[in-house]
């Protein structure tokens, strides 16, 4: 699976990749001003997408040899459906590939793979106050869920759970 657009070349992501995307990662986490909250290794991240029960996966877009924008997403599942759906993590665009069409582009890309797996669903989270991304994401034909709300343990809350 490859695109391109604008020089830049959309392709599933290789071990070679994962010090890049680590790396946006952790620009995501400082546009999102929650570096406080990333504790991601480059390690974890190699096992998350390539070890020997991979978690998720990654396309990346390259321009010119530099990877500027990367999407992290998994597959979930809906009874409601009685399918399985595309979950998408993180997508990440540079800010000077931004309004490029590159984000259009990766939303494409993983919305005709969710249609290649018979996938009920594409879905993402996003951030209230991002209103740029709702608006692009709005004008894309994605939908706002405004009844829904993220439920989440972690850390010891979650250790506590567990016991």
């Amino acid at each position: 699976m490859s695109a391109a657009n604008r020089g830049a070349t959309i392709r599933a992501a290789t071990p070679a990749d994962v010090p890049a995307i680590f790396g946006l990662m952790f620009e995501l986490a400082e546009f999102e001003k929650l570096t406080h909250l990333f504790i991601a290794t480059e390690a974890g991240v190699h096992e998350a997408l390539f070890g020997g029960r991979p978690a998720a996966e990654a396309l990346v877009a390259e321009q010119e040899g530099e990877i500027v924008s990367y999407a992290l997403f998994f597959q979930n599942f809906s009874t409601f459906l009685g399918k399985r759906g595309l979950y998408l993590e993180d997508l990440y665009v540079r800010p000077s590939m931004r309004g490029s069409g590159l984000g259009t582009l990766m939303l494409k890309q993983l919305a005709a793979l969710a249609v290649e797996r018979q996938c009920g669903r594409f879905e993402w989270s996003v951030l209230d106050w991002n209103q740029n991304a709702i608006d692009f994401y709005e004008k894309m034909g994605a939908t706002v869920l405004p009844d829904w709300r993220i439920v989440r343990v972690t850390g010891e809350p979650l250790e506590r759970l567990a016991r």
